[in-house]
């Protein structure tokens, strides 16, 4: 199962940052949600021949 306890801090553009809110606010999702998805897409298309844990997997395309 995913854990939910390590934090990522990253820099972005105020104007995306906030563009970016407004459409997850939209969507009835938060910016964590959309993060979350947005990294579990690319480390499946990314990870090559890296085992992965089967939870990873177990995830839809597109989650709501």
């Amino acid at each position: 199962m995913e854990n939910r306890t390590a934090r990522m801090t990253i820099l972005i553009d105020p104007i995306k940052k906030q563009i970016f809110e407004d459409i997850c606010v939209q969507q009835d999702l938060t910016s964590s949600q959309v993060m979350r998805k947005l990294m579990r897409q690319y480390i499946l298309d990314n990870a090559g021949s890296r085992e992965l844990p089967e939870w990873l997997n177990a995830y839809p395309a597109n989650p709501q």
